[in-house]
């Protein structure tokens, strides 16, 4: 049986990895923030899934779960760690309190720089352990390769997990352990009701307040229409079990306009593009 530890498993893609992996032999290790998730996602999925309480950003907690995980494993090696755990921070950036945007790079790009380091010894860095090195899989998003307005913070963080996984994978060479980023456009996740509403409120006196609105109403429609779940959560067993697998998976909905033109199009049109699409209009 595999071992995996997931972060941010309380619903969304987190949840959908777990019921993905426990169909497929894995013991599943997965994190939440509170007791009460830890207790239902165990009604859940039973034994075979094991709750670790922590939140990504306190490295204190984080160590005490990979050491409880080692309990588990004995000597055993880790067969794979996905960095999951993620918020969306949104709006202009002109206007967005500094807070606000350090909040969302401590959670998306330094809690998997902790959870990682945590768990990099069980993985196969520490050369005492028995067995295959794992993988560590990152969850990015299409943000990470194409960044659109009003999701600046949120683009910033998922920029630069990409570039941490390409470093991390480069270096981890050293111990077998591979490196693997799924990169999901629009998904049906709760992530969509956690992220800031209200936007075209809170920044109603920018001058944004009508591209905002249009924002909105683009982010409500894309957020009902993504990928179901487990798609994502298919993506990331594949990444943990394939012979060979690709150094990154970009699962976007209507991949043809929103995923190859974009990258195709020169930026400057695909800026006036965005722009008009958002009504985002140079002030006289």
């Amino acid at each position: 049986m595999k071992n995996v530890v997931i972060t941010g498993v309380s619903t969304g893609i987190g949840y959908a990895c777990v019921k993905v992996l426990l169909t497929s032999e894995f013991r599943v290790y997965g994190s939440v923030r509170n007791q009460m998730d830890a207790e239902r996602l165990q009604r859940d999925f039973g034994d075979r899934f094991v709750p670790l309480l922590f939140d990504v950003t306190d490295e204190g907690r984080v160590r005490a779960a990979a050491a409880k995980v080692s309990e588990y494993l004995g000597t055993a090696t880790l067969d794979g760690l996905v960095n999951n755990a993620g918020i969306e921070v949104a709006g202009p950036l002109a206007y967005l309190p500094t807070d606000d945007f350090r909040q969302q790079l401590d959670v998306n790009l330094v809690g998997p720089f902790i959870v990682t380091k945590a768990f990099l010894p069980l993985l196969g860095a520490d050369p005492a352990r028995k067995g295959n090195p794992g993988r560590i899989v990152n969850i990015s998003s299409a943000s990470g390769k194409i960044a659109g307005p009003f999701g600046g913070a949120y683009a910033a963080s998922k920029f630069g997990l990409e570039g941490f996984s390409e470093s991390l994978r480069r270096e981890l060479i050293l111990f077998g352990i591979d490196v693997v980023i799924i990169g999901p456009g629009a998904v049906v996740t709760p992530i969509w009701q956690k992220s800031d509403t209200g936007l075209t409120e809170r920044f109603g006196e920018t001058p944004y307040a009508e591209a905002l609105a249009t924002f909105e109403e683009y982010a409500a429609k894309e957020g009902k229409s993504g990928y179901a779940a487990e798609v994502i959560g298919k993506a990331v067993r594949h990444a943990l079990t394939a012979a060979k697998p690709n150094v990154r998976y970009a699962i976007v909905p209507n991949r043809l306009t929103n995923w190859i033109i974009p990258q195709l199009l020169p930026k400057r049109t695909l800026d006036r593009l965005v722009a008009r699409f958002m009504g985002i209009r140079r002030r006289n």
